[in-house]
């Protein structure tokens, strides 16, 4: 059976036991501050298993794209190395949200296996929670009974807290699991040992393919247990190995997921697969890590230096590191794998084939840049294990790992990597501590302690009415506490509210909170998982009364303007630059707005002029809005309404339209009533942020406004102080040609100013020791013609050892030269000697054994320099 039919066949199963199919949601996650990325198929339901929202449907199925490679779920060093684990996998799964519970989740896992897939009973093996003193939780009674009825007693074990009670993470939904195991060794490997013993025992051949959780506690902050409101089921299958057991491969990297991958790099190394360990841990890597680059930036977040989007430049350059030294790839290769990945996943993963292109350059450009690096990284590597050797050393200093990092872009875990094969390891430690000295890496700023909910009153949902309304009645559901270094600041969840979460690039509304005399202010509103919170610097004094919410209606202006002028340009975009531009992230508050796109070329100053135009058009026409609001998803696309990548939407949306024929988005956000309250759009700048992304910021209304009132003063004034020409632009031109004729003649006085002291200098050279020694102070007018100088003194004299101590306008330098054989024969360094000179002028500098430069901040101290040179070297 080919894997594209077992992922359909599980689909098809569940549907038949009335659940709903439920498209996997983006990768990257946006709304939930715990999580970086999904990284389980629950993570789009955690709002049910919570009990924060209701599910429409009780019972649904999917595949979930997930990413394990940080925080607790980190599988990045086993992957490649062994036959199972991976980056990005596909999670297959079936939920009940208060519907069923342990006996139906068992018994059609066990139907599905074994009667629809056809997986023998006798490889076959489950594990129950065994209980957990610390915790207070007994064994899962109730999962063996059920388990008992259907397979012999000595197929079920008793597993521990880690391996049969799964978390989410340090707080959240959590439950007891039953596992369902497989032994895919040989007939002859089983009659000698009994599969029992190698459950959860890291057996290559005896793996878990099926989690079955059963939700039934969330994790609070103190680490305690609570019940939640409803008894859920949460299973996960690993797509990869039930693939791998279906088609009774040894490895996941066997079967059709990935070997037209790992034929394609057959090709392209002329290395096969199967003859050596490392070319075959390399070719895993590379398939498997083309999947997680790909889908990540499918769903918008790009490679970059900071949180996810380090991440997945770390995952990238892992692979292009294997590829570089055991596939013999020297020029970018990942990206050619961009077609087979589009057509194998584009099934159920459209999004891939949909960003071929742009995935493709995003992934070159970013392969061509680490490349650059690598070859002079891994010769600096190579030196320093070398030097361990001869030293008898075998630990890497934090700071030299730091210094692979910062300066060459090798994350550590790649720096460990290579010790480990050359049987080194890194100081980790000393990594951190250098990594931590690093300001612009700093988190604490960010570090605050957030403590669990208090529930003031029982809600079923929050009601949003900020779309018609700025002012409501509201009462508050639950609170909690955030500590950080500002001191106690609390979030509160309403019962309704008319602040706009932060979403789709808007920033959330500010506002205050009335309680008669009592006025609570609003610092900012955002979403987790499903949830409006608000963020107030204080509580009321009782909570639990009513009140009067108002939003900051000033600020809601200004940023409704600049969102709904973000439609605009996106539209304007498309007509001038071509169909192939696609938002790819925005920012929008009520000062300017920003907006990232797709394009592979800087915008000329004639494309940026006609996008503005047809904005400004666009406002002057005072299109109303047309607004749709729970319209079904696929009457929307029908509508052409324009989804952006990497967004999760519902079965309803809402439409946001201005002119039909010219801007049709699905947007949540929130809008001016016509294009006519934007007044004014201007372009401030266009610049590239990433391969194949292009950035615009913008303002509107009053800030354009003020913007063109500053660039017309300006203007005015320039033409005033060139006496107000008929022609500004030719009256400039005719100043800078004077300036540059004037510049030249200046350049040629300077030459002859220092064709005169080198004159003079040559005569004051004497021979000391066996080399001719200069020692001077000047005065030159650049640190240029400081080193022309030095130079030409070089050329013209035999084994010359000069010291210049130079006034350049005002500010102390320092140079050095030494003729090479004087380097050679007299053991002197410029850099040395240059770094002594430089204490006296209150400097520092360096450079190479026969040049050496300084500067420094005390002038009067050139004399010194002068005294000391002699000491130095003429003594």
């Amino acid at each position: 059976m080919e894997a594209k039919q077992i992922r359909s066949t599980f689909i098809e199963f569940f549907k038949s036991k009335q659940h709903q199919f439920v498209p996997s949601s983006p990768i990257v996650v946006k709304n939930d501050p715990t999580l970086m990325f999904t990284n389980a198929g629950m993570n789009q339901f955690k709002d049910f298993f919570l009990g924060n929202e209701q599910a429409k449907v009780t019972r649904v199925a999917n595949s979930q794209k997930c990413l394990r490679v940080s925080g607790k779920h980190n599988d990045l060093e086993e992957v490649g190395v062994d036959t199972y684990h991976h980056t990005m996998f596909e999670m297959l799964g079936n939920w009940s949200f208060g519907d069923y519970f342990k006996k139906e989740a068992i018994e059609w896992a066990w139907e599905l296996l074994t009667e629809v897939y056809g997986l023998p009973k006798e490889r076959l093996y489950v594990s129950v929670f065994g209980g957990d003193e610390g915790d207070g939780l007994q064994k899962d009674m109730e999962a063996f009974d059920i388990w008992k009825a259907i397979v012999p007693e000595d197929r079920i074990l008793f597993g521990n807290k880690k391996d049969n009670f799964w978390e989410m993470g340090d707080t959240g939904p959590c439950g007891p699991c039953s596992e369902i195991h497989i032994d895919l060794r040989t007939d002859q490997e089983r009659e000698s040992q009994s599969g029992y013993d190698l459950v959860n025992n890291d057996h290559p051949q005896v793996i878990e393919i099926w989690n079955l959780v059963f939700m039934q506690f969330n994790r609070l902050s103190d680490g305690s247990l609570k019940e939640l409101p409803a008894k859920h089921v949460d299973t996960g299958m690993g797509f990869e190995r039930l693939v791998r057991a279906i088609q009774q491969k040894s490895s996941n990297y066997d079967t059709d997921i990935f070997m037209p991958f790992i034929a394609h790099l057959e090709e392209r190394s002329g290395k096969k697969y199967g003859l050596d360990e490392k070319t075959d841990i390399a070719m895993r890597v590379v398939v498997d890590h083309i999947r997680a680059i790909s889908f990540t930036i499918a769903d918008g977040q790009l490679p970059s230096n900071n949180k996810a989007g380090y991440v997945i430049r770390r995952i990238l350059r892992r692979a292009v590191r294997y590829g570089y030294t055991f596939l013999g790839f020297n020029q970018p290769f990942l990206f050619e794998l961009l077609p087979l990945l589009a057509e194998n996943f584009g099934e159920i993963f459209p999004e891939v084939a949909a960003q071929q292109d742009f995935i493709a350059k995003v992934i070159m450009e970013e392969e061509s840049s680490f490349l650059r690096t690598l070859d002079n990284g891994l010769k600096k590597l190579d030196q320093i294990v070398l030097e361990l050797n001869n030293s008898g050393e075998d630990v890497i200093q934090g700071k030299t790992a730091f210094e692979l990092y910062d300066t060459y872009g090798f994350p550590l875990d790649l720096t460990s990597l290579i010790a480990r094969e050359n049987g080194k390891s890194v100081d980790e430690k000393g990594f951190a501590a250098e990594m931590e000295v690093q300001k612009n890496r700093s988190r604490a700023a960010a570090e605050q302690e957030t403590g669990d909910w208090v529930l003031v009153r029982e809600e079923e949902g929050v009601t949003f009415v900020g779309y018609d309304q700025l002012t409501c009645t509201s009462a508050i559901v639950k609170y909690r506490t955030v500590k950080d270094k500002k001191g106690d600041r609390y979030q509160v969840v309403l019962d309704k509210t008319p602040f706009y979460a932060e979403s789709g690039g808007q920033v959330g509304d500010q506002g205050w909170l009335h309680y008669g005399g009592e006025h609570v202010k609003v610092l900012d509103t955002k979403k987790e998982n499903d949830l409006i919170v608000h963020f107030v610097d204080k509580l009321p004094e009782d909570p639990a009364l009513e009140f009067w919410a108002e939003v900051d209606a000033g600020l809601r202006s200004k940023s409704m303007k600049n969102h709904t002028a973000t439609h605009l340009l996106h539209a304007a975009l498309k007509k001038v630059l071509g169909d192939h531009v696609q938002q790819k992230g925005s920012l929008v508050n009520d000062q300017f707005l920003r907006f990232d796109f797709s394009h592979f070329a800087k915008m000329t100053d004639l494309e940026i002029a006609e996008v503005e135009t047809i904005v400004n058009a666009k406002i002057r026409e005072n299109i109303t809005l047309n607004e749709q609001r729970n319209v079904p998803i696929e009457e929307a696309k029908n509508q052409g309404a324009t989804a952006l990548f990497g967004e999760k939407y519902g079965d309803f949306v809402r439409v946001v339209t201005f002119d039909r024929d010219f801007s049709v988005e699905l947007c949540g956000g929130t809008h001016v009533k016509a294009t006519g309250e934007i007044g004014l759009f201007k372009i401030v700048s266009e610049g590239s942020i990433s391969a194949g992304v292009r950035r615009i910021e913008a303002i509107t209304a009053l800030k354009a406004e003020e913007f063109v009132n500053v660039q017309s003063t300006l203007l005015k004034e320039v033409q005033e102080m060139l006496k107000n020409p008929r022609d500004l632009k030719k009256s400039i031109e005719s100043l800078l040609s004077e300036r540059n004729e004037l510049k030249k003649e200046i350049e040629q006085l300077h030459a002859q100013k220092a064709g005169a002291l080198k004159s003079e200098l040559l005569k004051t050279a004497k021979e000391v020791n066996g080399f001719n020694f200069i020692s001077a102070k000047v005065t030159l007018p650049s640190a240029d013609s400081l080193k022309k100088l030095a130079f030409e003194l070089k050329n013209e004299v035999q084994n010359i050892v000069a010291v210049l101590a130079a006034d350049i306008e005002g500010k102390p330098q320092i140079a050095v030269v030494i003729d090479e054989a004087m380097v050679q024969e007299k053991g002197f360094n410029a850099g040395n000697a240059v770094r002594e000179l430089a204490k006296e002028i209150q400097g520092g500098g360096g450079g190479q054994p026969f040049f050496a430069t300084a500067g420094g901040k005390n002038l009067s101290g050139l004399d010194k320099v002068v005294e000391k040179a002699n000491v130095i070297f003429a003594s």
